[in-house]
């Protein structure tokens, strides 16, 4: 079995602290480096229903999205909530590694797991990393879509292929619109608006669309256009859901690491779900 340092290393090579943003936690939280691991669990959140999974599991390494500590914290007591996260890791010889922002722009990445559970065709990332000679990571991705789909039968796709949660999918736009061209990003994607409207794409899927902002995208770019060009739709999933897929992409990317070194891991991806909302009440006489 290989010891835990090794293991990060190969996933350290994957998604490099260095290219993590500034603002983000990366990397290992708790864990010996010279711990033998023989089951890994990959999860969206570090939160403690995947940290009970991760000890019913008997697993030795639990390797999240999001970080536990982004803003960072003075105390790690069992009388919070993130210091009972940190308590029973420790407790049951579970070390946690964290991949955020320098997963959401590997190659490949978030965004790619995301595109390939909807059965895209990428073409490029929507935000180039200008450190990447060759052009293939960056933030979010521009899809094809083969072939065109009515934006109805699209969202209708994204439904059905992403994790089901109680939020659904919201979307924006005419539903006859032909969608050929689609940028995705997981997670909060409306910081990228400006990038979505310089591409000339005939949707957005991302998630976490807030109200002003996506009001505000619509507008302008329906003012900015062409008569004959309607603004990009936009889709709203779920933040948890549209970033769930990357489990599933990092750990075949671990299985082949351990193939390839004979470490004979037994890598796991968790379907519990972790979205914070648990139900969803329509109101009477909405639009479908």
């Amino acid at each position: 079995m290989p010891r835990l340092s090794e293991v990060i290393a190969a996933l350290e090579n994957l998604w490099p602290a260095e290219r993590a943003e500034s603002w983000d936690a990366v990397g290992t939280v708790v864990g010996e480096p010279d711990q033998e691991v023989a089951r890994v669990l990959f999860a969206v959140d570090p939160v403690q229903e995947i940290v009970d999974e991760a000890v019913k599991l008997d697993a030795d390494l639990l390797v999240t999205h999001h970080p536990l500590y982004l803003r960072g914290t003075t105390t790690v007591a069992a009388s919070t909530f993130k210091g009972r996260v940190v308590h029973d890791l420790i407790k049951h010889d579970i070390a946690l590694h964290v991949a955020h922002t320098n997963a959401d722009t590997a190659d490949p990445g978030v965004s790619d797991a995301l595109a390939g559970a909807l059965d895209l065709r990428v073409t490029g990332p929507l935000v180039p990393d200008p450190a990447d000679p060759e052009g293939r990571r960056g933030l979010g991705r521009v899809c094809a879509v083969d072939p065109p789909l009515p934006l109805s039968e699209f969202a209708a796709r994204a439904a059905e292929r992403l994790p089901a949660t109680a939020q659904g999918l919201r979307v924006a736009g005419d539903p006859d619109a032909i969608i050929s061209t689609v940028a995705v990003s997981g997670g909060s994607g409306d910081s990228l608006f400006d990038h979505v409207r310089a591409a000339g794409v005939d949707a957005f899927l991302t998630a976490d669309l807030r109200h002003h902002p996506a009001s505000e995208f619509m507008a302008a770019t329906a003012f900015t256009t062409p008569d004959a060009r309607r603004p990009p739709a936009l889709l709203d999933a779920a933040h948890w859901a549209t970033e769930w897929p990357w489990c599933e992409l990092a750990a075949a990317q671990l299985d082949e690491i351990s193939d390839r070194h004979g470490w004979d891991l037994r890598v796991h991806v968790s379907r519990t779900v972790t979205d914070p909302w648990t139900s969803h009440s329509p109101s009477p006489g909405a639009p479908n």
